[in-house]
C-alpha cells in the first residue's frame, strides 16, 4: 500500500505536466505559426518479485512472473510541426510557407533564430523585419518609391516603382529546413534555435530540396485545435482525479489496518 501512495503520486505529477503543456496550446490558438506541443511519458522502474522462466519443478518453469511498476514520468515535450491553416491577410508583407520550411530572424545579439510567423513589417530603413522589429534574413531592402511589392512562391522578391511599368527584382527569401525539426529549442517571441539535436540549417530555395513554397498574402495560423485540446483536457483532469482517488484508497486501508486490535 506504500508502494500504491508514490506511484499514485507520479501519476498526478505527470497530468499536472500534461495540463501545463495543453494550456499552453490553448493560450496560442490564435498566435501565428504556433506549433502545438505533446507530452510523451514512459513507465518507470519494475521491481521484480518473481522471474518469469524461473524453475517451478525438475521439468517445468513459471510462465509468468510478477512485476509491480513503480509509476510514470514525463519523457519528453514534443513539437508538432504539422502546417496550420492559412489565412488571406491581402497584406503583400504577409507570407506563408507551405510545407516543411523556416524563416532566418537575424537577432540583435548577430544569432540567427528560426520562424514560421511570417507577419512581416517594414522598419525606417525598408528592411524586412518581424514585429519584434529583427531583420529577415537575408536582409532585403523596399526601396522608397516602391508601389508594389511582389513575392514569388520561389521567394523571389520584386517592386514596381514610381515611374516604371515592369517590375525589378530586389532579392530573394531563403528558406531553411532541419533534418529534425522537434529538436529545435524554442525561445519565445515565435523564434526557435537550432541544437545538436534539430542537426544544422539546411538552407536552399523555396519549392526545391524537400523545401516548401511560400504564399504572399497568407499567414500561417496555429495548428492547434481547440476540439482535440479540451479532450486532451478532459482526459488529464480524469487520470489525475483517478490517481488521487488511488492513494485515498491507499491511506484509508492504512488507517484500517492501523485500527486492527488484537
Amino acid at each position: 500500500m506504500i508502494r500504491s501512495l508514490w506511484t499514485a503520486a507520479t501519476g498526478m505529477q505527470a497530468q499536472s505536466l500534461n495540463l501545463d503543456v495543453i494550456s499552453n496550446n490553448l493560450a496560442n490558438v490564435n498566435t501565428s505559426g504556433f506549433k502545438r506541443s505533446r507530452a510523451d511519458f514512459q513507465d518507470l522502474l519494475y521491481e521484480t518479485l518473481r522471474s518469469s522462466g524461473t524453475a517451478s519443478s525438475a521439468t517445468s518453469q513459471v510462465p509468468v512472473g510478477i512485476q509491480l511498476g513503480h509509476g510514470t514520468r514525463p519523457a519528453s515535450v514534443q513539437k508538432i510541426f504539422s502546417t496550420g491553416d492559412l489565412q488571406n491577410t491581402q497584406n503583400e508583407l504577409d507570407l506563408a510557407i507551405e510545407g516543411d520550411g523556416f524563416f532566418q530572424i537575424l537577432q540583435p545579439s548577430g544569432e540567427t533564430a528560426y520562424s514560421r510567423d511570417g507577419a512581416f513589417k517594414l522598419d525606417s530603413q525598408g528592411r524586412i523585419v518581424n514585429s519584434d522589429g529583427f531583420v529577415l534574413e537575408p536582409g532585403i531592402s523596399i526601396p522608397t518609391d516602391a508601389v508594389s511589392v511582389s513575392i514569388g512562391i520561389d521567394g523571389t522578391v520584386s517592386v514596381l516603382q514610381a515611374g516604371q511599368e515592369t517590375p525589378s527584382e530586389i532579392g530573394t527569401v531563403e528558406l531553411v529546413r532541419f533534418l529534425n525539426p522537434a529538436g529545435l529549442d524554442s525561445v519565445g517571441r515565435n523564434l526557435y534555435k537550432s541544437t545538436a539535436a534539430s542537426g544544422s540549417a539546411i538552407a536552399g530555395t523555396a519549392g526545391e530540396s524537400g523545401i516548401g513554397t511560400i504564399s504572399q498574402g497568407y499567414l500561417e495560423m496555429s495548428n492547434v485545435s481547440v476540439v482535440d485540446e479540451m479532450v486532451n483536457m478532459i482526459t488529464a483532469q480524469r487520470a489525475y482525479e483517478i490517481n488521487s482517488k488511488t492513494i485515498r484508497t491507499a491511506d484509508e486501508m492504512l488507517q484500517m489496518a492501523n485500527q486492527i486490535k488484537r
